[in-house]
């Protein structure tokens, strides 16, 4: 009896053993699908459902492109009213996005460069601070922003007599002071990768720093630049919380119209919109990957 008890023991621990190798194997493989199930499921349904002849999504009547046709359509001026605001709202929505993109990934990538080559004081604490817009929430940040643009305004007023309102100045300001962050922590990450004796011998074979940046460091950073810029893009394009506090009359973007309609009756074209919209960004993403490879190979 004594002897065999620990043998027992050692057989039961070994089978626990091995039924939870088995379950961690079944886990591997149903948490990851599991997780793409239920990010996907949606998109797939809205895709699908903007073929639907049917207004509501509550019925299938069968496929149609008609939603499509009064997209187009409208782009040609032969809209509907409601599918003009709506192709109104997605053209201030790219270009807020466009426009803040472009500055966050300057100003970004700058900072990157700052805080991982510099040497100056405070620098700890300045990168420590860079990091608020990322950790913050949305509406601390956009009443904040809110009060800070009234500030401006009465200021302004007061001293030059110029009444200021926000607009998409405001929005896109709004868009670049959360968007710096991201692009940041993205190209500092690449940064990290990157072999500083690359920069060194470039000035060691005579290039000053502007000729050592543009032919030694920015074509290694140029993958990480360019997936700061698709985050940046992305994050301006379907932010509303920010936007909704600092936007003005006739500055409405997609994703405010689309909350103002779910208080009605959400259009069909809205899934034909957010079709295209997944589109693109899954040809920009596949571009971005595509050039990444290529600049790899060379």
């Amino acid at each position: 009896m004594t002897a065999g008890a620990p043998d027992a023991t050692r057989d039961a621990a070994l089978r626990r053993d091995l039924a939870a190798r088995r379950a961690g194997r079944w886990l591997m493989w149903v948490v990851p699908i599991g997780a793409f199930v239920f990010l996907w499921v949606p998109i797939a349904v809205l895709v699908v459902f903007s073929f639907n002849d049917a207004a509501s999504v509550s019925v299938w009547r069968g496929a149609t492109l008609r939603w499509y046709e009064n997209l187009f359509g409208a782009l040609g001026g032969g809209g509907r009213f409601q599918t003009d605001l709506l192709l109104q709202a997605v053209r201030n929505s790219l270009f807020v996005a466009t426009v803040s993109t472009l500055v966050a990934t300057v100003l970004g990538t700058m900072f990157a460069l700052a805080i991982a080559r510099g040497r100056f004081p405070g620098r700890k604490l300045l990168d420590a601070l860079f990091y608020l817009p990322v950790v913050i929430p949305d509406i601390t940040m956009g009443v904040s922003l809110a009060v800070f643009f009234r500030i401006v305004f009465d200021l302004v007023q007061q001293w030059t007599g110029v009444r200021l309102v926000s607009g998409f100045g405001t929005i896109v300001i709004a868009h670049v002071a959360f968007n710096v962050a991201y692009v940041a922590i993205v190209v500092r990450a690449r940064l990290a990768t990157m072999d500083a004796s690359l920069e060194e011998a470039a000035a060691d074979l005579g290039a000053d720093d502007w000729q050592a940046f543009w032919r030694v460091t920015f074509p290694i950073l140029a993958p990480g630049v360019v997936a700061a810029a698709l985050l940046a893009f992305t994050l301006s394009l379907d932010d509303f919380v920010i936007t909704f506090f600092t936007a003005g009359v006739g500055t409405t973007t997609l994703p405010m119209f689309v909350y103002g309609l779910l208080k009605q009756r959400v259009p069909p074209e809205i899934n034909a919109v957010s079709t295209l919209m997944i589109v693109a960004s899954l040809m920009l993403v596949g571009a971005s990957l595509l050039l990444q490879r290529r600049r790899a190979e060379r």
